[in-house]
């Protein structure tokens, strides 16, 4: 039998856009319903890199003592290494924040902890294994999705529908979105490797002739992103894990004593890498935000924290009129007005930077030097804090402007 829900606004997709918009409707009086098609959070080799943007924001929440007493490691700075070469590429120390620094959290940790925020305002409802399987539109308006929750079918009512379901976004297909496709050179393996006490903490990456080996520091394990060309994943699995050991040496020979860790090429985690956006985000009563509406690079870890920033904004100017019952399409416009040009100049910048430093690196056949800019950073350490603060800070931080109710 089916049974139907009514609420102001249903959130499809419980990752960090969703849950974090989410709270804060529902921190603001506003009765919303979050969707999440899994039974828990816990998937690996997600986005777990949480920016001074994103700390900011819980700051201005009140919340940020708590949140950081989720196990976490700080990155305070970042290194590369250019073939024989290094680099210091940012310093974050000296950013004019309560925390100066990256937070490498899991992000199961990060949505468990929006969830129990939210479960303090009784405005905030959210059900697990609920898929949302299509949207459900009255006199060319959506007014709701069809979903499957527990195993039952049921509707869920909303005066807006926000999509914030990932780059495969269910509402974004049947709200018939045109996808604008920037492309991306690579792709990404991930792979966990034994952090040792007499290891580094340091977060660092290794570009070098044919290859790109970025390591983050996760307390007792490094996590591992090996960048491939794109599309060459199966011929490199084809060949096994024996040479993807000798190469992880060669870039990294402290690795040496545990790369027999990896002991299948199954231990090897594809994240195909996609950059794009809709030229398009809101239909009346639908609204697409995070990855649902831009799809970033994995460069810079900044995909989590872009999607935070706008649910930040999303709530900003969508909470009063959703509360008010008086949600214009004026509203849905505004928000991806607000948040087009952040989006598209990140996007810019990770498109250069994959075609200038990525792409050349793993085509490449001569032996690598750092491109001059980042030679700079090594001769003047004070050009650190400019990659610093685009990175740690976003092109427009966001700011809470709703007060809880």
């Amino acid at each position: 039998m089916m049974t139907i829900l009514q609420t102001q606004c249903c959130v499809v997709g419980g990752g960090p856009a969703g849950m974090m918009l989410g709270f804060l409707l529902a921190r603001a009086g506003v009765k919303v319903v979050v969707l999440e098609k899994h039974g828990d959070f816990l998937r690996d080799f997600r986005g777990d890199t949480v920016h001074p943007s994103t700390l900011n924001v819980m700051d201005e929440l009140g919340l940020l003592d708590d949140f950081l007493k989720l196990p976490h490691q700080k990155v305070s700075r970042f290194g590369a290494q250019f073939g024989e070469e290094r680099v210091q590429v940012a310093d974050f120390s000296h950013l004019p924040v309560r925390a100066p620094y990256i937070a490498m959290m899991p992000q199961w940790d990060f949505l468990d902890f929006l969830a129990d925020a939210g479960k303090r305002y009784p405005a905030f409802t959210l059900l697990m294994n609920a898929e949302a399987d299509g949207l459900i539109e009255e006199g060319g308006k959506v007014v709701g999705v069809r979903a499957t929750v527990d195993g039952r079918p049921q509707e869920i009512r909303a005066d807006l529908v926000v999509g914030a379901d990932g780059r495969r976004s269910t509402v974004r297909e049947a709200a018939g979105f045109k996808v604008n496709v920037l492309g991306a050179p690579m792709d990404v393996l991930w792979f966990r490797m034994t952090h040792k006490p007499s290891d580094t903490a340091e977060t660092m990456g290794r570009f070098d002739t044919g290859s790109i080996l970025v390591m983050l520091d996760r307390g007792d394990y490094w996590q591992c992103a090996f960048v491939i060309a794109k599309g060459t994943a199966d011929r490199l699995k084809a060949a096994g894990i024996e040479p993807f050991r000798t190469r992880l040496v060669q870039l990294m020979p402290f690795l040496a004593d545990r790369v027999h860790e990896l002991a299948t090429v199954d231990d090897l985690k594809l994240l195909t890498v996609g950059v794009e956006r809709l030229e398009k985000w809101w239909r009346p009563g639908v609204l697409c935000i995070g990855d649902a509406a831009h799809t970033m690079s994995p460069i810079g870890g900044v995909g989590v924290n872009i999607a935070v920033q706008d649910a930040v904004a999303a709530s900003n100017i969508l909470a009063a009129p959703l509360r008010e019952g008086r949600l214009a399409d004026s509203d849905l416009a505004a928000v991806q007005a607000h948040r087009m040009w952040p989006v598209k100049a990140t996007q810019a910048i990770q498109v250069f930077l994959q075609n200038r430093m990525i792409a050349p690196t793993l085509s490449g056949t001569r032996p690598l030097r750092p491109p001059w800019p980042v030679r700079m950073l090594n001769r003047f350490p004070l050009l650190r804090r400019l990659p610093a603060r685009v990175l740690a800070m976003g092109v427009q931080p966001e700011h809470v402007k709703t007060r809880p109710i």
